[in-house]
C-alpha cells in the first residue's frame, strides 16, 4: 500500500477561465441569496440596504440616502455584484490552477476559504478608505458570507473544470 502525496508547487497550469467565470458568477448569486435572507430575516433591516452600498460604488453616496426599492439601484448593484464575482472566481481559480489547489474536494474548499477570508479583509478594511459605508457591514455574518462565497467558488470549479486525464 502506497501513500501518494500530492504535492502543491507551482506547475504552468492555466485555469479553465470559463469554469472560473461561472463559478464566481453562481457563488456571487448565493452570497446574495445570503446577504437577503440574513438581513430580513436574522438583523431585521431592510433588505435592499446592500444593494443601496454596492450601487453607491458607481452612482455615489446620495444612493444611500433613502430606503426605497429603487429598480435602478438594484439593477446597477447586481451589475457590480456578478462582475466583481466573475472576477474573483478568476482570480482564485488562477491561484488554485498552477499550485493544484484542485487535487482534492478538501484542498479546494480550504482554498477558497482562505480566499474569502482575504477578501473580506480586503473589501471591509482596505476598499472601506475608497468606500466608507462599507464599515458599516463589518461583522461575522460577512464574513461567514464571505468564506461561503470563497468555498462555493472553489467547489463550483472543482466539479466544472476541464481536466486533462491524458497524463
Amino acid at each position: 500500500m502506497e501513500l501518494h502525496m500530492q504535492s502543491h508547487h507551482y506547475v504552468r497550469r492555466l485555469p479553465d477561465w470559463t469554469a472560473a467565470a461561472v463559478s464566481g458568477l453562481a457563488a456571487g448569486a448565493l452570497l446574495i441569496v445570503l446577504e437577503m435572507f440574513w438581513s430580513t430575516m436574522v438583523s431585521g433591516v431592510h433588505p435592499w440596504g446592500t444593494t443601496r452600498m454596492i450601487a453607491a460604488i458607481v452612482m455615489g453616496q446620495d444612493v444611500l440616502q433613502t430606503s426605497l426599492f429603487s429598480v435602478g439601484t438594484v439593477a446597477v448593484a447586481v451589475i457590480i455584484h456578478f462582475v466583481l464575482g466573475a472576477i474573483l472566481g478568476m482570480v482564485l481559480c488562477a491561484l488554485i490552477a498552477p499550485f493544484q489547489l484542485d487535487s482534492s474536494v478538501g484542498m479546494s474548499m480550504l482554498a477558497g476559504a482562505v480566499f474569502g477570508l482575504v477578501v473580506y479583509l480586503f473589501n471591509f478594511y482596505v476598499m472601506t478608505r475608497v468606500f466608507p459605508w462599507f464599515v458599516d457591514a463589518r461583522g461575522w455574518h460577512t464574513l461567514i458570507g464571505h468564506l461561503v462565497f470563497g468555498m462555493a467558488i472553489a467547489l463550483c470549479y472543482w466539479k466544472l473544470e476541464s481536466r486533462d486525464v491524458s497524463h
